[in-house]
């Protein structure tokens, strides 16, 4: 089951993949995480996946990390006395918080924070950026508009409030059910949604109580303005290209993408590009050559991971879509040029006893015949910081806890293993990586690797300790 890529895919589940044959096919063809968006489906939809998942983990004998991706408010206007309504540029329109039906002029829209946000000028964009107002006049309880690009506008539409940060917190009630739910099923991730300050990450890592990492979807022009704060305080990162593109000028979005990817990776905190990576695959067994185009720059570009949305979860073909964009990883990554920007881009950071270890570790698989890069971690820092350098050799994480372990397979070239109790000493951690180099087919018996621990064992934060050793057991015991 070896990966012959460092680039991971995360695979959203849904009614297309809901059985225990298709998770398997999906893991088997490249999914390395598996993605279960609490906006559609029950609890007890969402708890037989998380059952499949772990069986799936326990017959292959391989860590997989389950992302649950929290769904966020959802602004949405009321709804019309005849379903719908026809709006015309340059005339005017009225939201409020009546909530008689809608009309040809005016709608409920049941959101004061809202108003409480809007001013004059201020632009309001109702299904998915199709219709375009401007706000003329507003009030706690209305906002007046002009129509700047009209259509047709029907029952519950999402709105969308692009240029003002709105008073509302990232979490709602159902969230935060679903948060907790999710935390006591054993999830690795939770994705946040409606992100716009760091306060909302730490509101959910209060709640998680360190029982899943926090992952911020970065989807609302504030989260891109608070981008620093918000990485800070975040465990990895999302660009939810859907939202963003709907709230910003599509052509912001690229240079936006990439700039995320390069702070995530001097930050060595794992980043996701999402949303319509493979979209014509819901009904095509081929993708456009675009798309497979937007994929191949998202690896160049350096992230973590690439991710399937409605290709996986609705699609007629969700095997096929993870098995392109596993192709599709494997031909870049074996390209030059992609080694190339990989290196130049490489950010130089030696703030720490951590850093010139794994900053060492690389140099020395680079320029020695080294077959990988063995570190043993208890939070899993050490594999994120070896990640970060994006050695050419594999990277072997092992750790004796399964969280950290499923936590990692998010990030960018991480091979997993849980080894069977904590290492206490130097040596018997060394015959655990040679044993775990060799198993996984990523060395053989004459071949050497590096091994990057901290003394005393099981302390997270530790590494202080590199050496060059053999994968022939009696060698390491010789010396």
């Amino acid at each position: 089951m070896r990966r012959h890529r460092n680039v991971k895919i995360v695979a959203t589940l849904g009614p297309s993949s809901s059985d225990y044959d298709t998770i398997r096919a999906l893991f088997e063809a490249g999914a390395d995480v598996f993605r279960m968006n609490m906006s559609h489906g029950t609890h007890e939809e969402q708890r037989a996946r998380h059952t499949l998942v772990r069986q799936v983990e326990k017959d292959l004998d391989r860590p997989i990390a389950i992302l649950a991706d929290l769904q966020g408010p959802k602004l949405r206007c009321g709804v019309f006395a005849a379903g719908a309504a026809d709006i015309e540029e340059g005339q005017e329109f009225r939201f409020d918080l009546d909530e008689a039906p809608g009309e040809g002029h005016r709608v409920c829209l049941p959101h004061p924070e809202i108003f409480a946000a809007l001013e004059p000028g201020s632009t309001l964009l109702v299904n998915d950026g199709k219709l375009r107002l401007k706000v003329k006049e507003c009030g706690p309880d209305f906002a007046d508009c002009e129509v700047e690009v009209g259509g047709t506008i029907s029952d519950r539409k999402g709105v969308n409030v692009p240029d003002v940060v709105l008073p509302l917190a990232a979490l709602s009630d159902k969230d935060r059910a679903d948060l907790e739910f999710a935390c006591q099923l054993g999830v690795d991730w939770l994705a946040l949604s409606f992100v716009q300050r760091p306060e909302d990450v730490h509101e959910a890592r209060e709640l998680a109580h360190g029982r899943a990492a926090v992952l911020s979807k970065i989807e609302k022009p504030a989260a891109v303005d608070a981008f620093g704060a918000i990485l800070e305080a975040s465990d990895g990162i999302m660009v939810a290209r859907g939202d963003l593109g709907v709230e910003l000028p599509v052509h912001a979005v690229p240079p936006i993408q990439k700039r995320l990817i390069h702070s995530c990776r001097r930050a060595g905190k794992p980043v996701i590009v999402a949303t319509q990576m493979l979209e014509s695959m819901i009904e095509s067994p081929m993708p456009t050559r675009a798309e497979v185009s937007d994929v191949a720059n998202a690896i160049y570009d350096g992230t973590d991971a690439v991710m399937l949305s409605a290709e996986s979860a609705a699609g007629q073909y969700p095997v096929e879509a993870v098995s392109t964009m596993n192709a599709v990883a494997i031909e870049v990554e074996n390209d030059d040029i992609y080694r190339e920007q990989v290196e130049a881009s490489r950010v130089a950071s030696r703030s720490g006893v951590n850093d010139a270890i794994v900053a060492a570790a690389r140099e020395i698989a680079e320029t020695t015949d080294i077959k990988a890069i063995c570190c043993f971690t208890q939070s899993g820092t050490t594999a994120l910081l070896t990640a970060r350098e994006r050695p050419r050799v594999p990277i072997v994480a092992l750790t004796p806890l399964r969280g950290t372990a499923r936590r990692l397979c998010l990030s960018w070239g991480t091979n997993c293993f849980v080894t069977a109790g904590a290492v206490e000493r130097f040596k018997a951690a060394v015959v655990s990586a040679a044993r775990a180099a060799r198993s996984s087919g990523f060395a053989e018996e004459n071949d050497q690797i590096v091994v990057t621990a901290g003394v005393p064992f099981n302390v997270p934060g530790t590494t202080n300790i590199l050496r060059v050793a053999p994968c022939d057991e009696s060698l390491i015991y010789a010396t």
